[in-house]
């Protein structure tokens, strides 16, 4: 990039057939890019998610910033090394020459990218006192956009809201008069040890909540003795995000398939040769994108506000939401066939993520697969789908055998550290937290270790030293989890898994499908 680009020449290349952009201080030629981009040349900021995860970034690639600076725009959701690493050197096009910027180009770029965050409005993080506080401080001052797609789910939130209440529907049963001056709260998840069983939800573009994005997340995870699985759709480079923790920390990886599979095996080449990603979470629960009406309308409003009459017909009229226009590239027939497939392409432990019935937990069970996450895309998958509390119940009840041959796990409005209790309790072995840690990334680093450590004393208690770091903050879900524990007469939580009579779950089980009407039912009955 030694060719300097005056303002004059940038200009000159103004249109979506003709579209070269600034960013951080360099110019680059996005012409061919444009139609291959998931949202094709009408979209604004969104994620290449058909590239390998390490060459992931996001541009806008329409009118808006033809000719133009998009520096804070990419810049609010991508890290600065991306688009050096996704386009051929031919693409880029040179140092921009600041000397030839003119006093009206500036402000029209001033105007464009106004940031949507104001972050002197935020709460300050000692008033953070439980998970929904982040949520309600990310609420005040994030973007609009960010917001929809952060907070949004599916239609009419059915599921997204049954996540979160129907935890309220299983209660505990207090054993007393018990020595819970020690509690241990340590564990291992897919051989990994960790402080607690919790671990950070694949969430893609974390920069839309804050600067620090995925670092943060890995960061926090890491000084908390927790895990962060990395999403496909990350707004970093999976080496910028190994680069947050200690070489030896360790990471899962989320997995979208690929509709060209060539480009999911370069995928799983690369996190092989990566020593501190540990398992590999396969998402299976999305077929296809969900109507999320909130990201939807936020990105309808965008593109009246950028495009012609003509323009606006030829956009995608199921909606062109951040979600719809980045995730096209998943592969609708990824099927129980594919498990050997990427059995070929990788040793790392298969775990797959969107299990949501007892039957499915059983055939991944079948097929061999090292775990499962009960998940329902927080909501944004299918609207109706059970609650995942739900399904843990089920599958505990119906086919008690899978949490003795593999790992369970559970995600889905989790907000509590007496959540965390209560599906080990029913036998998980591990649960992520999503939306709360995706918010907390507003506050940096720091933020991510308020979630998830303990606010009870400014030192651990012996049995529960967290050996990741030497600065013991006091924060949220680990002290959350301590404090059920002993309420509870729970001393030891590894000890405690599966361990139902701590629980009552009759209110929960109503919930449930009639014994007679589940899938297993009628071949039992015929045994019997």
């Amino acid at each position: 990039m030694a060719q300097r680009i005056s303002i004059e020449e940038l200009t000159k290349h103004a249109t979506a057939e003709d579209c070269w952009i600034l960013v951080n201080g360099k110019v680059y030629d996005l012409t061919n890019f444009a139609p291959e981009h998931p949202g094709g040349a009408d979209s604004t900021l969104n994620v290449i998610l058909s590239a390998p995860s390490s060459q992931l970034m996001a541009l806008a690639v329409i009118t808006k910033y033809a000719g133009k600076d998009g520096t804070k725009t990419y810049n609010t959701y991508h890290s600065a090394s991306l688009i050096d690493k996704s386009l051929s050197d031919a693409e880029k096009k040179g140092e921009f020459d600041e000397s030839t910027t003119t006093v009206a180009w500036l402000a029209a770029q001033q105007e464009a990218a106004t940031p949507e965050v104001h972050s002197d409005e935020k709460p300050p993080l000692s008033a953070i006192i439980n998970l929904d506080d982040f949520e309600q401080a990310f609420a005040k001052v994030g973007g609009k956009k960010a917001q929809a797609y952060i907070s949004g789910a599916s239609n009419d939130l059915l599921t997204l809201n049954a996540n979160k209440s129907l935890w309220q529907k299983l209660w505990f049963r207090p054993r007393i008069m018990r020595n819970v001056a020690s509690v241990s709260t340590r564990t291992r998840m897919l051989g990994c040890e960790v402080a607690m069983p919790v671990w950070i939800c694949p969430m893609g573009i974390a920069k839309t909540a804050g600067e620090e994005g995925e670092k943060a997340l890995g960061a926090g995870a890491a000084s908390s003795g927790i895990v962060h699985c990395m999403s496909t759709a990350a707004s970093m480079s999976v080496e910028d995000i190994l680069s947050s923790a200690p070489k030896t920390y360790p990471f899962f990886f989320q997995l979208y398939v690929d509709r060209q599979r060539h480009k999911t095996e370069a995928v799983l080449a690369q996190i092989n040769q990566l020593y501190q990603i540990k398992a590999l979470f396969i998402t299976a629960d999305l077929a296809v994108v969900s109507k999320r009406e909130a990201d939807e309308r936020i990105r309808t409003q965008e593109i009246t506000s950028v495009y012609s009459s003509q323009e606006k017909s030829r956009i995608d009229k199921k909606g062109a939401g951040l979600a719809r226009t980045t995730g096209g590239f998943i592969d609708p027939a990824l099927n129980w066939d594919d498990i050997s497939w990427v059995r070929r392409h990788t040793t790392l432990p298969i775990v797959i993520k969107g299990i949501q019935s007892a039957a499915d937990a059983r055939k991944a069970m079948e097929m061999g697969c090292q775990g499962i996450v009960i998940s329902n895309h927080g909501g944004r998958a299918l609207d109706g789908a059970p609650a995942t509390i739900l399904v843990l119940l089920e599958i505990r009840l119906d086919c008690p055998e899978v949490f003795e041959r593999m790992e369970v796990h559970i995600d889905g409005g989790v907000r509590r550290g007496s959540d965390v209790l209560k599906a080990v309790c029913l036998g998980a072995h591990g649960v992520g937290v999503g939306r709360p840690f995706q918010c907390s990334v507003l506050y940096g680093t720091e933020g991510v270790e308020t979630a998830a450590e303990s606010t009870s004393t400014p030192t651990p208690p012996p049995s529960i030293t967290v050996r990741y770091s030497t600065d013991f903050r006091c924060v949220v879900l680990q002290d959350e989890l301590e404090t059920a524990m002993r309420l509870c007469g729970v001393t030891d939580l590894e000890a405690a898994r599966g361990d139902m009579s701590y629980l009552n779950t009759s209110e929960l089980e109503q919930y449930l499908p009639k014994p007679e009407r589940r899938p297993w039912f009628a071949g039992l009955r015929a045994r019997l």
